[in-house]
């Protein structure tokens, strides 16, 4: 198991214990118009997708790895997401608890997931895609040297009006 740690945080594999918050992340509907999502995820799917997270990235295009404490409480989750080798890129994904935000976690996270990007698959880059209005994601991934690489006009519908979403890159090499 690969795991990636610095004096905030460390990246683990998911595990069976991290299933009340992974359902309560991936089931907070003010978080779906960030995901593209209408509906919640049963426990039961969200147990499968652990026990199947030890599939390898190259088959299932995406690895999704704990944020936790130094004492292994566990915050939130990022992952890479749509991993292309041909290429050697992929798109990141972040969530925090609510209450752990703004204390310096996602920027080590961030941190933390260059240096595996990099040393372990070889990436050229990383990118996000970050909804306008998410002033906070904008500034942390800038503030990790991620720069605004275009913007997609009325990409995204939700609360009864078009949302513009923008991409942000950053080269880890």
């Amino acid at each position: 198991m690969i795991q990636l740690q610095n004096e905030i945080l460390s990246l683990r594999a998911l595990e069976p214990g991290d299933i009340d918050l992974l359902y309560d992340l991936e089931n907070a509907p003010d978080l779906w118009k960030y995901s593209n999502r209408l509906q919640p995820y049963s426990r039961d799917l969200l147990q499968k997708y652990i026990a199947n997270a030890h599939k390898d990235i190259f088959e299932v295009r995406q690895i999704k790895f704990t944020i936790c404490t130094p004492e292994g409480s566990a915050l939130g989750f990022i992952d890479l997401f749509d991993y292309e080798p041909l290429h050697h890129r992929a798109g990141v994904g972040l969530v925090l608890r609510q209450q752990d935000q703004n204390k310096g976690y996602g920027k080590a996270a961030l941190q933390l997931i260059a240096v595996y990007a990099q040393k372990h698959l070889q990436l050229h880059q990383l990118y996000a895609n970050i909804a306008e209005e998410n002033r906070i994601s904008i500034q942390l991934f800038e503030g990790q040297g991620y720069t605004f690489a275009g913007k997609k006009k009325d990409w995204n519908f939700y609360e009864g009006q078009y949302h513009d979403e923008s991409i942000y890159q950053k080269m880890i090499e």
